[in-house]
């Protein structure tokens, strides 16, 4: 039996301790590549969140009939029919999105994270501890990607999801939309989170 305070911690975890870019450095081809804006970092993140928990729903599902020697293949079929599924509602829904996106959606396949949580996890769990994995997750990993793409959008643009924030005396930076700004910024976050932890491990030791 499952308690309340069990699934709690797994959701939790992935919005802070196990957050995927800043903690595990996972997912970074998508975190360094579409967050140039804002809409484009939480449509990924949106994209991400949806593959992950439908996979970790399907996988914890059939964990018990799954021979292990076709296990990594099948959760790799599952996780790209769910891709597919998410590649064609943003090419159906919103094609701007779907455009600046590019092929980042599709290698939502390949990506560390999806397949992490289906063998690490979900592969482990009852499908409750799997589902709040993945919102934990998925949502973490929405939010690393949406304040990415708020220091890039607002420093190389001067807006923020298209509104002008910025004066006419703001010069953007280009440097911000360009690969070189991507790592900057990334490269500050995960800086300051793990700043941030290690005070806080400081604090609670004292």
């Amino acid at each position: 039996m499952v308690n309340n305070n069990s699934l709690w911690h797994e959701f939790k975890k992935g919005l802070w301790q196990d957050i995927p870019p800043f903690r595990l450095v996972l997912g970074t081809c998508p975190t360094l590549a579409v967050t140039n804006s804002v809409i484009n970092g939480i449509a990924m993140g949106l994209a991400t969140l949806f593959v992950l928990l439908c996979a970790n729903i399907t996988v914890s599902a059939i964990r018990k009939i799954v021979p292990g020697q076709v296990r990594i293949a099948a959760y790799v079929v599952l996780i790209a029919l769910y891709v597919t599924v998410a590649d064609m509602f943003l090419a159906a829904m919103f094609p701007p999105i779907s455009k600046a996106l590019g092929p980042y959606v599709p290698l939502i396949v390949v990506n560390c994270i999806i397949l992490a949580r289906a063998e690490g996890f979900a592969q482990k769990n009852p499908i409750m501890p799997s589902i709040m994995d993945a919102l934990g997750i998925g949502i973490g990993f929405t939010l690393s990607l949406a304040v990415m793409g708020f220091i890039r959008e607002i420093f190389g643009f001067g807006s923020i999801l298209d509104i002008k924030i910025m004066g006419n005396w703001f010069e953007p930076w280009i440097v911000m939309i360009l690969p070189a700004g991507a790592f900057f910024v990334f490269g500050f976050l995960v800086a300051l989170v793990n700043y941030i932890l290690r005070r806080k491990t400081e604090t609670v030791c004292h």
